[in-house]
């Protein structure tokens, strides 16, 4: 492993004010979106090959709140055996364990789950594995009201994948409507955090129509560093910024893109992104 590669990752520790392991917690919050990848591929890019690179890039961001998306109860299992001081939740999108899961990862000393939840992306959303508007596949959203054990307070954080195909541009402006109409039902009060994999570019109808209410971190934070892309199918190139973290009731401080990988190795096909907001 090449040093350099880390470098940003460090950076990234230093920049957003984390705490490393074992220092005392401070007043920001620290959101972490990561698509994972299901353990579908072969050679270099196989799960086995990858999967402890991703726990050491997990580690060394040291998140409070990680939303996955793409997480199969297998990586769900290894991942929560890794990262130590971490407690996980979420169900496969067919219901049950089986299937993708939308797994929420959350540092047990800094967060309490008060509440949490699923909702499914679709005309019966209280329906587990359901699937309508031309989707090939469930798609849904894993949620939770969290309480902060510094006195902070409590926020609701919802983690989703939308519809990848570019014939479900409808599918995703759906979807995009069912998630505000679950957020409107709060009180007016409430600070919310949606965060996931979109699989569309910010200039979209989707982006705009989350965007009324939310604020995108990458758009807003006073400090933002790493690539603005995203998802780079393990080339280390991204060709579109498709993983965003949005927010009400919070200020993002900063947000960066990390890039960390061993020579052609990456812990996924997508680069994970960490946002900091204030409180």
């Amino acid at each position: 492993m090449k040093l350099r590669h880390w470098s940003s990752v460090f950076a990234c520790v230093l920049m957003l004010g984390m705490a490393a392991p074992g220092e005392a917690a401070e007043a920001a919050l620290r959101v972490m979106t990561f698509n994972v990848r299901v353990p579908a591929d072969t050679g270099m890019n196989a799960w086995e090959n990858r999967r402890d690179l991703m726990v050491k890039v997990i580690k060394a961001a040291h998140p409070d709140l990680l939303g996955t998306q793409e997480l199969t109860e297998e990586q769900g299992v290894y991942l929560a055996a890794h990262l130590r001081g971490y407690a996980w939740f979420g169900q496969g999108r067919d219901g049950g364990t089986k299937g993708e899961h939308m797994g929420v990862f959350y540092r047990t000393d800094r967060l309490e789950v008060v509440r949490s939840g699923d909702f499914w992306l679709s005309d019966t959303p209280d329906v587990p594995g359901s699937k309508t508007w031309g989707q090939p596949y469930p798609r849904m959203v894993t949620w939770a009201q969290f309480r902060l054990r510094d006195g902070g307070g409590t926020f609701d954080y919802l983690n989703t994948h939308f519809p990848y195909r570019p014939e479900d541009v409808r599918a995703r402006m759906l979807s995009a409507d069912e998630i505000m109409r679950w957020i409107d039902k709060l009180p007016s009060a409430t600070r919310v955090i949606l965060a996931g994999d979109f699989n569309c570019a910010p200039d979209t109808p989707v982006h705009a129509r989350l965007t009324r209410t939310l604020q995108d971190a990458w758009m807003t934070a006073a400090s933002r560093s790493g690539p603005a892309k995203t998802f780079h199918n393990f080339t280390g190139n991204p060709d579109q910024r498709i993983d965003w973290i949005l927010s009400r009731g919070f200020k993002a401080t900063a947000v960066h893109t990390i890039t960390s990988h061993e020579g052609a190795r990456y812990p996924s096909d997508h680069f994970p992104v960490v946002a900091v907001f204030g409180r």
